[in-house]
């Protein structure tokens, strides 16, 4: 109950003026959001890097209603692709791309959303990075997935995002194998109604185990995104069953959430990538970190109270 609270939250103007102004948010937000510009960006990268982390960014924003706002998204992107390399930042890095947030929902918002994202794709190309196509609610599932078979015949390291809280994603991750795609498998973070989703906790977790074995027993480049020790314990016992070394696959977890954890996997020698978002559009992204872990509810709730 919680988290579908959390998760309107999310997409409502009064809620979100409510959360902003708290004197404390942005503190708390700092926790999940290193910052607002390109510099905040690249220089958390490069404090990961050091760490022998990899990152994938996030340019903070979605749902897009107007052409200067997606083509300003793909100049923020294109911004900080330089930034990263001129901070030596750029060879293995990733960025994260929100179709909605490039034009997806505009008149003709396939065709648009699509060039720019391989605009981006471009100058990621020549900079050692690859690029990910974020999925978002289920409406958008055909199109992103689509979107990113077109733009894998030109930037074979594309990757798409699956959510196994979505009744369709076995069938996707059949329908992806033999394409060799880079795939990131999340829980999924969007309210969702029944008819698409599945809703009950016990039933996304034992989605998302079969989603593991099928993508490790997969041509694909697995990208295990969670912060479930025990997900983690079972990817590497698929990977190893299934002769994958590691550097076939890779964990990734969400920047504030779980440095415990993911120095735990640096440590035993896997690869460990860093969703790290900047931006000002935080509230979003903010309020489903929320939805997603009850711990994250109570350090808000434990700042509040000390405000």
């Amino acid at each position: 109950m919680l988290s579908q609270t959390l998760n309107r939250a999310s997409r409502s103007t009064r809620a979100r003026r409510a959360v902003e102004s708290f004197p404390v948010t942005r503190k708390v937000v700092d926790r999940f959001v290193p910052g607002e510009t390109t510099a905040d960006a690249v220089e958390a990268s490069a404090a990961l890097i050091a760490t022998g982390r990899s990152v994938t960014i996030d340019v903070l924003g979605e749902d897009v209603l107007d052409i200067g706002g997606a083509r300003a998204t793909r100049d923020a992107y294109r911004a900080l692709l330089v930034a990263l390399a001129e901070a030596g930042c750029a060879d293995g890095a990733d960025v994260s791309l929100k179709l909605s947030a490039l034009g997806q929902a505009l008149p003709d918002g396939t065709t648009i959303a699509t060039d720019h994202a391989a605009e981006i794709c471009d100058a990621a190309a020549g900079l050692g990075c690859t690029v990910t196509l974020d999925m978002e609610d289920h409406t958008t599932v055909d199109s992103t997935l689509a979107i990113g078979a077109e733009l894998r015949a030109s930037y074979p390291w594309i990757g798409n995002v699956l959510q196994t809280n979505l009744r369709r994603t076995p069938g996707d991750i059949a329908a992806l194998d033999g394409t060799g795609a880079r795939i990131r498998l999340v829980k999924g973070a969007y309210r969702e109604p029944a008819t698409v989703a599945l809703l009950r906790k016990d039933d996304v977790d034992r989605a998302y185990e079969a989603a593991i074995d099928a993508l490790m027993t997969s041509d694909c480049y697995p990208m295990i995104a969670t912060h479930d020790p025990a997900m983690l314990d079972r990817a590497i016992e698929k990977a190893v069953a299934a002769g994958r070394g590691d550097d076939r696959w890779e964990a990734q977890m969400l920047y504030g959430v779980r440095p415990d954890l993911e120095q735990r996997m640096v440590d035993g020698g896997h690869r460990m990538r860093v969703y790290l978002p900047f931006g000002t559009d935080w509230y979003g992204y903010f309020m489903r970190r929320l939805a997603e872990r009850p711990a994250n509810v109570a350090f808000f709730l434990r700042a509040l109270a000390h405000r």
